[in-house]
């Protein structure tokens, strides 16, 4: 019998825990409320940059699963965006650990949520792009190409916020920190983004150098 490969199994494993955990989480966020603040709350869901992170993480599982061959198959095969995803998704347990977990102590499938998206997922990308993907063929430039998502979920943040006066994270809340302090933590996070991208990297090209290094002598 032929045996599963362990990549693919890890994938379906943690594609059906991301998907199971978004549209559960979803499902939380919309509650029972009238049915005409479902279109707010639905874009207010999509604007936590943990959501769209974790979809991105989902896609990437389970693209190389259902058509490998596919535009979004080769787009998620890739050693880049793969490396971009475990980025981001680092950056969000992270961040969640250290400056927002203090402020929020969630209940029963809240917290089953909070766990899967902030730790469970993490840790299940990065270990992905540790175990199954190729190495060796990044660029220290990468990192920084890999700031232009969040880059862009910042400026959306600020004009989603100033038009909805609804501010996902408290460190990006400028009418209630200033331009002066949210522009600090969002200068912080950039900074994150970009050790942690730099670390990839670095493990990339040491990770590929070992392999190629370790190869099979010539006959």
């Amino acid at each position: 019998m032929r045996r599963t490969p362990p990549a693919r199994i890890w994938r379906a494993t943690f594609a059906v825990v991301g998907w199971a955990a978004l549209a559960l989480q979803y499902l939380l966020i919309i509650g029972p409320g009238a049915p005409g603040a479902i279109p707010a709350l639905t874009l207010n869901f999509f604007s936590y940059f943990t959501i769209l992170t974790n979809v991105l993480a989902a896609l990437a599982l389970t693209a190389p699963l259902i058509r490998a061959d596919s535009r979004l198959g080769r787009w998620s095969a890739s050693e880049g965006v793969r490396a971009a995803i475990a980025m981001y998704i680092a950056v969000v347990g992270l961040t969640y650990h250290v400056l927002l977990s203090h402020a929020w102590d969630p209940q029963g499938l809240a917290w089953l949520t909070n766990a899967l998206l902030h730790y469970v997922m993490p840790t299940a990308v990065v270990l992905d792009w540790l175990l199954f993907t190729p190495k060796g063929r990044l660029r220290w430039i990468d990192a920084v190409k890999w700031l232009g998502f969040p880059l862009v979920y910042v400026g959306w943040t600020l004009a989603h916020g100033y038009a909805s006066g609804w501010w996902p994270y408290w460190f990006l809340n400028v009418p209630a920190l200033g331009w002066a302090k949210a522009g600090f933590w969002a200068g912080v996070m950039l900074a994150l983004f970009l050790g942690i991208g730099l670390v990839l990297v670095g493990l990339d090209r040491t990770l590929g150098r070992s392999a190629r290094d370790s190869g099979p002598a010539p006959a």
